[in-house]
């Protein structure tokens, strides 16, 4: 997350702040993102600024400043942000304790902005080791979608890319969490209005055959207001704010979260129960006929409407080059919704969502803190 920051802070050619001003100038834009498993930098650009591109990119992958100066103020940067997103964010704070709690070996335990003494104590060998080792072309997935002829992209990537010298790979995340032999639970206390809760549910990673199944549980019980969760909690029982609940693509087995707010006066407890006993139904009887086909529906219409897009195809042919092994399966992803039966939804939600495979965080709300009183005395 770190290079995030670094990666616009100057290299060889183009100095610092020029990456932006040089791609703006063209027509050009980008933005990036970081997750458990992947940093992407995505360049959005007219055809004809095709080659610059490739040298922008081609020069911060070779030749990357590391000035002291700038390090510093990043490390200040990603400090604030932190502070931001996770220390005065509640969401962000239990979602943090979720993972730290339910990973005990494996590395998504570690939060992707990085722990608050990380991040004040890693050193400038620290960085460039990283980034020998993250940044080398070999360990790189390009996609280019749009105006463009395959020839032109192999020839500026013969051009660019490939003159700059490959480094070893990170090593392989060979831990594996292990299996969860009963139910975990963390509770933060802080200023807050009402409680939070966050569940989550150990399930595998998006190559195992699983991932349509229980895409189209997660859509049965958390897609929209018709939603199973949404009619019991907060239409009919009215006892959340909101729930949601899903899953990300992950290169290794992840969590199925579920979120909630209670609603004032109502205990985390009673919407607790209330997310269980909803879990309990769809193992304990079939969804119905209408309720798979509308999931496979809108799962289908979703994933149609990323794909008209140039964003959207070039996100999805690298997810799944990335997480399942091979592009050439996103072409196959709708037949394997399509494939989805009852029994699988029943069958998935059986085999992970059960009480000893679940870690439960919960925020409980504590009186803020009084601000002292400055006293003044005349004498």
């Amino acid at each position: 997350h770190f290079f995030e920051h670094m990666m616009f802070n100057g290299a060889k050619k183009y100095g610092p702040g020029q990456f932006d001003k040089v791609m703006e100038a063209a027509g050009g834009r980008n933005n990036a993102y970081t997750s458990n498993d992947v940093t992407v930098y995505q360049d959005w650009f007219t055809p004809s600024a095709l080659e610059l591109i490739f040298e922008l990119e081609a020069d911060r992958i070779q030749h990357l400043s590391f000035d002291p100066k700038v390090i510093e103020s990043e490390r200040g940067v990603v400090s604030s942000e932190r502070r931001t997103s996770v220390d005065a964010d509640n969401s962000g704070l239990l979602n943090e304790q979720l993972y730290a709690t339910a990973f005990t070996a494996h590395p998504y335990q570690w939060p992707v902005v990085g722990w608050m003494v990380d991040i004040q104590n890693w050193s400038m060998e620290d960085l460039k080791n990283h980034f020998r080792m993250g940044y080398s072309p070999s360990n790189a997935t390009m996609v280019v979608v749009g105006d463009v002829k395959s020839e032109e992209i192999f020839r500026l990537a013969q051009k660019y890319i490939e003159p700059i010298p490959s480094h070893d790979p990170p090593p392989k995340v060979t831990t594996k969490e292990p299996e969860q032999l009963g139910e975990r639970r963390v509770v933060v206390k802080k200023f807050a209005q009402l409680p939070l809760l966050n569940i989550g549910y150990h399930i595998p990673e998006s190559a195992n055959p699983d991932y349509y199944s229980l895409q189209v549980m997660q859509t049965i019980l958390f897609s929209g207001q018709s939603s199973r969760m949404y009619q019991r909690l907060v239409d009919k029982d009215q006892l959340a704010l909101f729930v949601g609940g899903g899953f990300s693509f992950s290169f290794d087995p992840t969590l199925f979260e579920i979120s909630a707010q209670p609603k004032a006066g109502i205990a985390p407890q009673a919407v607790e129960k209330a997310i269980y006993e909803e879990f309990d139904k769809i193992k304990n009887a079939p969804v119905s006929d209408q309720e798979i086909e509308k999931a496979k529906n809108i799962l289908l219409a979703a994933f149609y409407r990323q794909m008209k897009t140039i964003n959207g195809r070039a996100n999805l042919l690298g997810s799944y080059e990335v997480f399942f092994g091979d592009y050439n399966r996103l072409f196959k992803a709708a037949e394997m919704f399509n494939k989805v039966t009852k029994d699988d939804v029943r069958r998935v939600a059986q085999k992970y969502f059960s009480e000893k495979n679940r870690t439960v965080a919960t925020l409980i709300p504590e009186a803020e803190a009084e601000t002292p009183k400055a006293e003044s005395s005349k004498n």
